[in-house]
């Protein structure tokens, strides 16, 4: 009974941190890369993260496997924010 309370709760998790560094990374790379004003690209990219956090959280309970939930999160996180950070410090 436990471990499924310990599953739960790491799911639960997974939904909300990374979904939060999910969501962080596509905004910073959306804001990087799309073909508008800075001030107009930075707006649609934190429009759109409560479109992305919500497919994440939904998606942190659809899947099965534990270990491709958080993989799933972090790893696009990961390069997303970077590619995002890399492209705004060269347009700058």
């Amino acid at each position: 009974m436990k471990s499924a309370h310990m599953l739960l709760l790491s799911r639960v998790l997974a939904a909300i941190f990374g979904g939060y560094a999910l969501t962080s990374g596509v905004a910073v790379l959306l804001a990087a890369v799309l073909p508008m004003s800075r001030a107009e690209a930075v707006l649609t990219a934190t429009l759109s993260a409560f479109v992305i956090y919500t497919c994440a959280v939904i998606w942190v309970f659809s899947v099965q496997d534990l270990r491709r939930v958080w993989m799933g999160m972090l790893l696009p996180a990961i390069v997303c924010g970077g590619l995002g950070l890399l492209l705004s410090r060269g347009g700058a």
